[in-house]
């Protein structure tokens, strides 16, 4: 957060600009400025995300400053591929965004759901404060759009028979995945690949439309999963899935505010960020609990199964990614040299 700090404008506007911007981005008056913020999870059902969101607007309205947020959870506001756009343009103040879903926008932004490109939360951590992050960064604030809480979440896999551990495993599987990236790491290790929202994966492994599949941490608990599968391969120390999903916010609603609203907001977001941190890892623990309490097997890659997934993706995900990019391939070894 500190070098996003050392980014962030010092020039301000008056209030009166903050009022002529108010019919897009939420209600102002003399005494208050008030955001409006959007996401597609539930509200108040424990979702991090959701909890991030509503940190940032408890600790803004605490500070006494001026500034409220609304919340508007389960996409009440805005489609949740809306939101990039929303903000680029100035008609929403804050978001809780996947930045993959930017990527047709943006294709450097599809980095951030790679297979492997995080092994876990301590190496997401070390590359918040990277040289990749920076430009990613840079990226999104060229486009009208901040980070107030940088956050990775984890995912695993589930299978009806036997554990996934190495490629060979999802070999002539019937697979679901979470992104173009890991159903491109799929295919190259030999699974057929069927696309459907997460709602749909226990339907469709109940039905045998699936024999596996490949998710967040949190939906593989909240749609019980667990009661259609033998084993379970946890994040651990070595994910292959990780997917960025930070805080956001319109820089051009950040810059009409005054300087102790801003700094309210970015204390905010990085309180939220902390929590975030540790909530993403117990999440995970709870993925371990409730599926060794269904009876289901669980296991966890170790280094070298790992290193087998990134060999697959370095002729599938990977490369596709750097063809599709400008400067992608700088970029992925940017990111890959974080370790």
């Amino acid at each position: 957060m500190n070098q996003l700090k050392a980014r962030i404008p010092r020039t301000m506007l008056t209030l009166g600009l903050a009022l002529a911007g108010a019919g897009m981005l939420g209600t102002a008056s003399a005494e208050e400025v008030q955001l409006r913020a959007s996401h597609q999870w539930p509200g108040g059902q424990g979702d991090i995300r959701d909890e991030m969101v509503q940190i940032i607007a408890e600790e803004a309205e605490a500070a006494d400053v001026g500034l409220s947020i609304r919340v508007y959870p389960g996409a009440s506001l805005f489609e949740p591929r809306e939101q990039w756009n929303a903000m680029a343009r100035d008609r929403l103040a804050i978001s809780a965004f996947p930045l993959a879903y930017a990527g047709g926008q943006h294709p450097e932004f599809n980095l951030t759901l790679m297979p492997g490109l995080v092994k876990n939360h301590d190496h997401a951590q070390r590359l918040n404060d990277s040289e990749f992050m920076e430009r990613i960064v840079e990226i999104m604030e060229d486009d009208n759009v901040m980070v107030l809480s940088h956050t990775w979440l984890a995912g695993g896999f589930v299978s009806k028979e036997g554990c996934i551990l190495e490629p060979d495993d999802v070999d002539g599987m019937q697979m679901r995945a979470a992104g173009k990236a890991f159903n491109q790491l799929l295919a190259e290790a030999g699974a057929s690949i069927s696309s459907m929202p997460s709602s749909e994966i226990y339907s469709a492994l109940q039905t045998g439309v699936l024999d596996g599949a490949n998710t967040s941490s949190s939906s593989l608990v909240s749609y019980r999963i667990y009661e259609q599968v033998e084993c379970l391969t946890a994040p651990g120390d070595n994910a292959l899935w990780f997917m960025y999903e930070p805080i956001l916010m319109s820089k051009a609603a950040f810059d009409r505010l005054n300087e102790e609203q801003q700094q309210a907001l970015l204390e905010a977001g990085e309180k939220a960020e902390e929590f975030a941190y540790e909530a993403a890892k117990e999440a995970d623990q709870k993925l371990v609990e409730a599926y060794e309490e269904a009876g289901v097997e669980v296991v966890s890659m170790n280094q070298e199964q790992f290193r087998m997934w990134r060999d697959i993706a370095q002729d599938s995900s990977y490369a596709s990614f750097v063809e599709e990019t400008p400067n992608g391939q700088e970029l992925l070894d940017m990111a890959l040299s974080v370790d």
